[in-house]
């Protein structure tokens, strides 16, 4: 453990030479502990990150290059993760990642079909309580992931989300869409490949409208959101608004990533007029890394106070479903 700490503390000094400005193994804020924690990493990822995401990279990636690679190794690595070769690779990844398999269902890592089966694995009931399930005026975290909220997409574009193009009206397409979540505050969950990835709902209310967007697979570690490259508008994405009665209209986009083999919304929530209750599981990513963003109407919401602390300090916070997210702003 020491050797492999003291690597990656020489690896991130000489990578800093060459991209001053990025962060290895992200440190987070664990929200149920209080305390700090670096992000685990393998070192081959960290090399892959920073070949694909530094200033010379990103001007290659105007002739799509990056895009055909990752688009190709996504639809790859899917294909491997579904074979039943793939089992043999379970047990590493728990050990690994030191994934408590208590909060699971089935817990007996033996039980999975492969890899993939066991990506999408399911919450153990009870292993994740939904903070005050009965009060509407109170929104909740949408995934085991890690956090950071602003009170404006202004804010989040300075110190969060570095792509030139990234607005609510591009990231929706459509800028209808744009004009209603003017000034939105914003709250972005990012999943790593060890972390449970199904997601669930913020809030409480009635779909509004579904749509599904294509797009690529790009990563979505916070070095890749804080390059130039168009990471969050250009993956693929599925989204909804849902209507409440608290926090106005809410839109929830689920946006794929490296490896994601899918990104899908349940067919019950693509239907105008359904219910949702916060907690209830919207949807599942397949295998990869993952993002969701959550976006409230300006002036709606005012989001937790660790929450907010730590995302200006540029911290992500490490969060579990159905823990508190924010409150409804009264009207």
């Amino acid at each position: 453990m020491f050797l492999q700490v003291f690597l990656h503390r020489i690896l991130d000094y000489f990578m800093s030479w060459i991209h001053p400005d990025a962060h290895w193994g992200w440190t987070s804020f664990v929200r149920k502990t209080g305390e700090f924690e670096r992000e685990q990493i393998p070192l081959l990822k960290k090399l892959k990150i920073i070949l694909l995401f530094n200033p010379l990279t990103e001007w290659i990636d105007t002739t799509h290059a990056m895009r055909l690679y990752l688009h190709d190794s996504a639809l790859n690595s899917r294909k491997k993760e579904m074979s039943a070769e793939s089992r043999k690779e379970i047990k590493q990844f728990i050990d690994t990642y030191h994934i408590n398999m208590d909060d699971f269902e089935p817990s007996d890592y033996t039980k999975y079909r492969n890899f993939e089966d066991f990506f999408t694995r399911k919450h153990r009931p009870g292993s994740r309580p939904i903070h005050e399930p009965d009060d509407a005026s109170g929104a909740v975290v949408v995934a085991d992931s890690r956090a950071v909220a602003y009170e404006s997409v202004a804010e989040t574009t300075r110190l969060w989300i570095k792509g030139h193009d990234f607005s609510i009206a591009n990231l929706a397409m459509d800028t209808d869409i744009g004009v209603r979540f003017d000034g939105a505050a914003v709250a972005s969950f990012r999943l790593s490949p060890q972390d449970y990835h199904r997601y669930h709902s913020p809030v409480t209310g009635r779909v509004k409208l579904f749509r599904s967007v294509p797009g690529d697979y790009y990563q979505v570690d916070p070095v890749a959101l804080r390059s130039k490259v168009d990471i969050l508008t250009r993956n693929r994405r599925q989204y909804v608004i849902i209507d409440t009665e608290a926090f106005g209209e809410v839109l929830f986009v689920a946006i794929g990533a490296t490896d994601v083999g899918s990104v899908e919304i349940h067919d019950r929530f693509r239907k105008t007029g359904a219910e949702v209750k916060k907690g209830e599981e919207l949807g599942i990513f397949q295998y990869g890394g993952s993002s969701i963003i959550v976006a409230f109407q300006k002036g709606r919401v005012k989001f937790d106070q660790d929450l907010v602390e730590m995302s200006k300090q540029k911290i992500q916070v490490a969060v579990e479903v159905g823990m508190s997210l924010g409150r409804a702003v009264k009207q």
